[in-house]
């Protein structure tokens, strides 16, 4: 039977969990009411932790699911995405529209990546 190890549990879910050789981690958001590129800034400095304390890195990124709350911030979210992604290795990835947790959260990012 495979382990399944989980980071930071608590009632409702857990920041990541590693199951065999993968690597889940839960939805990441800024900070309510940042502009679009300081949250996208903010998300990817966790997911980067995150997949740190799992013992893998953003080369490893297997796939990536954008929310936005409006995808006319689809560019300016882009330019911070870019500048941070591993251009060798981009996962696949989806960009959507989506009613987030709080109004002034722009953008959550949930990705899956190999150990």
């Amino acid at each position: 039977m495979t382990t399944i190890a989980r980071l930071n549990p608590n009632r409702r879910s857990s920041s990541a969990v590693i199951h065999g050789n993968t690597v889940y981690l839960a939805g990441q958001v800024g900070v309510a009411g940042e502009s679009v590129k300081e949250q996208t800034a903010t998300i990817l400095a966790a997911i980067d932790r995150w997949l740190r304390e799992a013992g893998t890195d953003k080369s490893r990124l297997l796939q990536a699911t954008i929310l936005l709350a409006d995808m006319a911030d689809f560019k300016e979210m882009n330019k911070v995405w870019e500048a941070w992604i591993d251009p060798a290795n981009p996962p696949a990835r989806a960009t959507s529209q989506a009613v987030l947790a709080l109004p002034g959260y722009k953008v959550e990012i949930v990705v899956i990546a190999a150990l």
